[in-house]
Parts: structure tokens; sequence; C-alpha cells
């Protein structure tokens, strides 16, 4: 495939030799020196797109209309959603995001959810989230924890809203974020009684687990029916 990289840091080059080893040519590595068009994404087959937030919606926009398929790393511009569902639907193109594509991670948000649903039965557990990341992570609380976060209230119902600070209230999930040197990403759910906790917890060793992700959801994508697409749609996880 020939192959767009939109956004070519730290996590763009993890994700460029996989790439290439995969047998993919990367036909633009677009960066602040040579910004991504609709010209130069036109002719690609898939465009992965790993930048910043306020990028993530231009790039959407422009594969749109290249007709181009993309798959979306970046967080942080969740509140437009709905008006890019609208989009991608209207224009008939696909679109596959994730707050993280690691294979790790998402075992870990069904057993979150699964941990969740059977928790309903045991009030005396208070559960807590904890993420962190490197201090060069823009967005806080991570697209990780709010997934996690949401996995939870889904599934238990004493719990009706997450909060980014610690919180003793009933009904309020505390999700905290620490953001310190060299973490490519840990997060913690623990729940909480007056004689145990019980801890699930994934640990990111480095970036690639999140890059591999990224690209298997990539060799997926160009051969799928129009429409968005989330990584439960790749690996088919059932609960």
């Amino acid at each position: 495939m020939k192959v767009a990289l939109l956004g070519y840091g730290k996590m763009g080059k993890v994700i460029e030799p996989i790439l290439l080893e995969r047998g993919h040519d990367v036909v633009l590595k677009a960066n602040s020196i040579q910004p991504a068009s609709v010209e130069n994404i036109k002719g690609c087959d898939v465009a992965i797109e790993i930048s910043q937030p306020h990028l993530a919606l231009q790039h959407i926009q422009m594969c749109v209309e290249a007709q181009v398929p993309i798959v979306v790393g970046t967080t942080g511009w969740y509140d437009e959603l709905e008006k890019v569902k609208d989009l991608v639907t209207q224009q008939q193109q696909k679109l596959l995001y994730a707050t993280n594509f690691s294979i790790g991670v998402q075992l870990t948000f069904q057993l979150n959810k699964i941990l969740a649903k059977w928790m309903n039965a045991l009030p005396q557990y208070h559960p807590e989230i904890e993420e962190i990341h490197h201090t060069a992570k823009l967005d806080a609380p991570s697209g990780t924890g709010i997934t996690l976060a949401e996995g939870i209230l889904e599934n238990l119902d004493r719990k009706n809203q997450w909060v980014n600070h610690s919180s003793s209230s009933e009904n309020e999930l505390p999700l905290t974020s620490v953001r310190t040197e060299n973490v490519p990403g840990t997060h913690t759910v623990t729940y909480v009684s007056p004689v145990d906790s019980i801890t699930l917890q994934h640990m990111a060793h480095n970036r690639q687990g999140f890059a591999l992700g990224a690209v298997l959801a990539a060799e997926w994508l160009p051969n799928q029916p129009e429409g968005m697409y989330t990584m439960q749609d790749f690996l088919k996880f059932e609960i």
C-alpha cells in the first residue's frame, strides 16, 4: 500500500519502519516543514493520522476530500466526533479512530468492562483510575484514560460521571493524570474496599504496541465498506 503518515513526530517515526517491514511504501511524511494537503494525499491507499489535536480535524477533512481512508490515533478532538461522523457518512468515506491502537490496551478495555459489571453486586468497592504519560503529551486526561472511565460508567450503575481529580463522591469516578519523563503510558484501574484492593493495569514498555496496532488497522480499513469504525470493529472482541 501507499501510505501517508500525517504527523511525523516520535510516534510517526516508530510507525514508519513497521510499515516498511510489512512491504508498504510511505509516500508522504507530513510535518510542519512539509504539511499535508489534499493534493499530496491523493493517490494514497490509506493515511495514518498521529499528529496533534488541533491538526487532526484538518487532516480528516483533507482525507475525506481526497477520498483516502484514514486511521486516526490522535485524541483531544472528540468534541467534534458527531460532525466528523456526519462528514464521513455523507461523503461515503472510511475512517477508523481509536484512543489507543495497542492490542494489549484493547484487551484491557474489555477486561475493564467485565470487572465493572461484576462490581455492581459489590458496593463496598470504589473505583479510581490513574493515567501516567510523558511530559510531551498535550491532552489530559489521556484518551485511553477516558475510554477506561467510559467503560466503567457504562457498566457500573453507582457512578455517573468521571472527574479529572481525586473525589470521594459516591457518584463520581476519579480519573487522575500524572505527567513525568520517559513514560510511554501506564493506565491503572483500582477498586478499593475497606479490606483490600483490586488492580487492573496496562503498562506500555515502549511505543511499538501502539504503532503495530495502527498499521494493522490501516491494512484492514481500505477493504471495508464506507463508514466509521473503531478497534472493536477490527478486533471483534465480544463480552
